[in-house]
């Protein structure tokens, strides 16, 4: 932890839980999957100080963090949640689309005919 109460980011993701290893954050950070302030970084040296606001990609999650402090060690989970304000979307529950997800739709009779439009063409030629 540096005087200004800035941290390297991989180092406090770290801390923070949010990433198991230290070399993990960086490789995150690295594949430009880490935006702070809303633009992307690349470099795991890059400071974060509290007031910060962090956009994690993780596999299918999207995480918001608000940085609240800098860590001093990878303590317990109850520790690393004084690091930060979860500012997270509420994911949507399983077997339900997002709002703003539409079905795809296809041109009549582009493609391949799903099962009942085939029964129909079975019908059609006599083929029952």
């Amino acid at each position: 932890m540096t005087a200004e109460g800035r941290q390297r980011i991989d180092k406090w993701l770290f801390f923070s839980r949010a990433v198991k290893s230290r070399s993990l954050g960086a490789k995150l950070v690295q594949a430009g999957r880490v935006r702070l302030n809303g633009e992307k970084i690349s470099q795991p040296a890059e400071s974060v100080r509290p007031g910060d606001v962090l956009t994690l990609t993780l596999d299918r999650r999207i995480l918001v963090y608000k940085v609240l402090a800098p860590g001093s060690r990878r303590g317990p989970a109850e520790e690393a949640r004084t690091l930060y304000e979860d500012m997270s979307p509420e994911p949507t529950p399983p077997g339900q689309a997002p709002m703003d997800a539409q079905v795809p739709l296809r041109d009549l009779g582009s493609g391949r005919p799903t099962k009942r439009e085939r029964r129909q063409i079975d019908r059609l030629r006599g083929n029952d």
